[in-house]
């Protein structure tokens, strides 16, 4: 998943993951924004996964034998 980099004016990062809705956060760092988006990207897959929902991005990330 694609991590999109901005930043603000006042010196602060935002870090966006536009295939994961939802996923924008703040950092005061380049490296913090970064870890909170993944943190936040994490939480909203499993939170999608508990609720019986399909993530296409983790398709390819588990497998169960034939």
């Amino acid at each position: 998943m694609k991590i999109e980099l901005e930043r603000e004016e006042d010196g602060r990062w935002i870090a966006e993951i536009p295939e994961i809705p939802g996923v924008m956060v703040y950092g005061a760092t380049k490296q913090e924004a970064i870890s909170k988006a993944e943190a936040l990207a994490l939480r909203a897959m499993a939170d999608r996964l508990e609720h019986g929902e399909e993530i296409p991005e983790l398709r390819n990330v588990f497998a169960l034998p034939a």
